[in-house]
């Protein structure tokens, strides 16, 4: 699990501790806050799949089942049960414990809805809530609302300022969240604004926050053979400047109908391009946008390798290391702070 994965844990941990504090904390305590941190924590194991199964149908499980309500409803009366039976001597109740593990577990997904990726919360519909205006790790959610946590498990459970404290962190966190919308709202008239004096002429737009902030926002244009990325601070002072990334859908050739890039399309919703590198294709998941904010970067977050053998068409995901994000938190400062 890499460090992104990591911050992204923490988050629905401090979220799931809060959730069970408020369903549960004056009955049992910080027993509420840890099986509410489980429970939050329960529907990102689904990255085990990769282990298992091929990576289109990996990725396609990725908040999949696991971020449903049908989920949730499912499994907080078994987790509750397991949780009851461990703690017997709790004045809690089966019920008690099933209500805090439904919360904690259905809390994730929505979280989840917020961001790039989405979740496909009303499994086994075909609907992905994506609603991409906070990035998964975002401190100004995450650590305001982790300090509220720690002052409110401080003070004896059937304390006020416990409630209290507990209440602000789910206040607080919410309110931001809610405020990034607005900020969306924001940047996407800026981008029309921008695209509309420039003159360009588009099918579809989308937006998202660069990584860490709602500040820096990173918009993907449709053309009718190109996409383009641009950027945008609220503290820029000129143009925004788009860079253009050609489809080459064609480049997929007979590939095209084959049933693992069917799903690769239909998993990257239709914002992808195809480029070729020794001898090989690579499928490029628009929706995370690129490695770094140098102008043409042309390294995308998430890339698939397509190769074809005797055994048929194999898909791995181009793996990232360190240095293909080195320097990415100076330059995003930098261009957080304007063009």
């Amino acid at each position: 699990m890499g460090d992104r994965e990591l911050m992204d844990s923490l988050t629905q941990i401090v979220l799931g501790a809060a959730v069970g504090e408020a369903v549960l904390g004056k009955k049992v305590g910080n027993k509420a806050m840890l099986y509410g941190a489980i429970a939050g924590t329960i529907p990102d194991l689904d990255v085990l799949a990769r282990y298992f199964v091929d990576t289109v149908t990996a990725t396609e499980w990725h908040r999949g089942f696991s971020h449903s309500i049908f989920f949730s409803v499912l499994f907080a009366p078994v987790f509750g049960w397991i949780v009851w039976k461990l703690n017997q001597k709790s004045s809690a109740t089966f019920k008690n414990w099933s209500w805090l593990m439904f919360w904690g577990l259905f809390t994730h997904p929505i979280l989840d809805a917020f961001t790039t990726w989405g979740t496909q919360l009303f499994w086994p519909f075909d609907l992905r809530l994506a609603f991409q205006n906070i990035f998964v790790i975002d401190p100004l959610y995450t650590l305001p609302f982790l300090l509220f946590l720690i002052l409110a498990m401080r003070q004896k459970r059937t304390a006020i300022k416990r409630k209290f404290y507990n209440n602000m962190g789910l206040i607080v966190s919410s309110s931001y969240l809610l405020l990034t919308l607005v900020f969306k709202g924001i940047a996407y008239l800026s981008f029309a604004s921008s695209l509309k004096q420039q003159q360009i002429a588009y099918k579809a737009i989308t937006l998202r926050p660069t990584p860490f902030n709602t500040v820096l926002w990173t918009a993907n244009v449709e053309t009718n053979d190109a996409y383009l990325i641009g950027n945008y601070s609220f503290f820029d002072s000129q143009e925004i400047s788009f860079s253009t990334y050609p489809k080459n859908h064609e480049l997929l050739g007979n590939l095209a109908t084959n049933d693992k890039v069917v799903r690769l399309i239909d998993i990257a919703e239709g914002w992808y391009t195809i480029t070729e590198a020794n001898e090989m294709l690579f499928f490029n998941d628009l929706r995370f946008g690129l490695l770094s904010l140098k102008p043409n970067e042309n390294r995308f977050a998430f890339s698939y390798e397509i190769t074809t053998d005797e055994d048929g068409l194999k898909v791995q995901e181009t793996p990232k290391t360190s240095s293909d994000i080195d320097g990415l938190l100076p330059n995003l400062w930098k261009r957080i702070k304007g063009n």
